[in-house]
């Protein structure tokens, strides 16, 4: 008999990114171009994400900083970074929805 019909399973559940921090982080466009990168669900070193934002090893890794302590990416082993899971679009979709707002990825450069 299996013990495990009629017992609700415990998603985990993230709370919402701060809306001051992941308004005051994506309005950078360096930040803005790094998660839009990471939009594909793939996790990317920071030198990569650094080139992709057109600045610096280093303001790279101030710049993804600032998304890691808005809630938006989270940092792995190895240097990667990628976008926090429950955020990652649909495959063909451009849209982020940090649940408080959309993000088309598509518009803006």
């Amino acid at each position: 008999m299996n013990s495990d019909i009629g017992t609700p399973k415990i998603a985990v559940v993230r709370p919402l990114p701060d809306l001051k921090r992941t308004l005051q982080a994506i309005a950078q466009m360096s930040r803005w171009k790094m998660l839009k990168e990471l939009t594909c669900g793939e996790p990317r070193l920071i030198a990569e994400l650094a080139a992709v934002g057109g600045c610096s090893y280093e303001n790279g890794v101030k710049h993804l900083q600032v998304l890691r302590k808005a809630g938006l990416v989270e940092q792995g082993r190895g240097g990667v970074y990628q976008l926090v899971r429950q955020y990652l679009p649909a495959p063909g979709q451009p849209v982020v929805d940090f649940g408080h707002c959309l993000l088309r990825m598509d518009a803006g450069q």
